[in-house]
C-alpha cells in the first residue's frame, strides 16, 4: 500500500499549523499594544478569547495528525490482505483523542502559557509606571533600570529573552554564548542571577520577554 497521498497531505497539514502559530503571535502583540496604550481590560480579554480558540483548533489539528499517523503506522506493522477503510479507522481514532478533551488542555498551549506570562508581566510594568507619580520619581526610574542590566554582560539588555524556569532574564546573545561554551566544555549552565540556584539552564527553556523588551524601549522614549 503506498501513503504518498497520505503523506503529502499531512505535510499540508503541518504548514497549516505555521499559520494558527502566526494567528497566535499576531493576538498576542495586539494585547500588548492594547495594555500600552491603557485600552478597556474588555479588549484585552477578547484577545485571550482569540488565544483560546487558536489553541482549541491547534489541538484538533494535532489530534488528527496523530490519528492518522497511528493509522498508517498501524497498517504498516500489520500488513493486511485487503486495504482497510482508512477514513473510518482514522475517524475512529481521531475521535477518542477529542473524547479526552478539557479546558485544562487548551490553557497548557505553549503559546497560550507565554501570552499569559507575559500579559501578567505587561500589566505589572504599566502598572509600576502609574506607580512613579505617587513616589520619588528619581528612585522609581533608578529601580526600573535595575531591571533591565542583563546579569551577564552588566549592560542594558537589547533583546530579553526570559528562562521559564527560574523566571530571570538575560540578554539573548549573552546567555547563548555561554549555553555553547559550557556545551563544548560537557558542563551545565548556572543561572547567572546572583543567588538563583537554578544549575541546568537550557537553550529550550528560554522565551522572548516581550514585556521587558518594550519597558526598556519605553524608557528610552522618555
Amino acid at each position: 500500500i503506498s501513503f504518498n497521498s497520505v503523506d503529502s497531505s499531512l505535510s499540508s497539514l503541518k504548514n497549516c499549523q505555521s499559520y494558527i502559530n502566526t494567528g497566535m503571535d499576531i493576538a498576542t502583540h495586539v494585547a500588548f499594544d492594547l495594555v500600552e496604550s491603557f485600552n478597556d481590560v474588555e479588549d484585552v480579554n477578547s484577545m485571550e478569547k482569540v488565544m483560546l480558540e487558536y489553541a482549541a483548533v491547534d489541538r484538533e489539528l494535532n489530534h488528527y495528525m496523530k490519528a492518522t499517523e497511528e493509522t498508517v503506522n498501524q497498517i504498516k506493522r500489520e500488513k493486511p490482505e485487503n486495504i482497510p477503510n482508512l477514513k473510518n479507522l482514522v475517524k475512529e481514532k481521531f475521535t477518542a483523542l477529542e473524547n479526552k478533551n478539557s479546558d485544562s488542555d487548551l490553557q497548557k498551549n505553549e503559546k497560550y502559557m507565554y501570552f499569559k506570562d507575559q500579559l501578567k508581566e505587561m500589566r505589572k510594568q504599566y502598572n509600576d509606571n502609574e506607580a512613579i507619580e505617587q513616589i520619588d520619581e528619581d528612585i522609581a526610574v533608578t529601580q526600573s533600570q535595575m531591571n533591565f542590566i542583563c546579569p551577564i554582560t552588566q549592560m542594558e539588555m537589547q533583546k530579553p529573552v526570559r528562562n521559564k524556569v527560574c523566571g530571570h532574564t538575560y540578554e539573548e546573545d549573552a546567555i547563548l554564548k555561554i549555553i555553547q561554551t559550557r556545551k563544548q566544555q560537557k558542563k551545565e549552565v548556572r543561572c547567572p542571577k546572583i543567588g538563583c540556584s537554578h544549575a541546568k539552564v537550557k537553550e529550550s527553556d528560554l522565551v522572548p520577554d516581550e514585556a521587558l523588551k518594550r519597558a526598556i524601549d519605553s524608557q528610552k522614549k522618555q
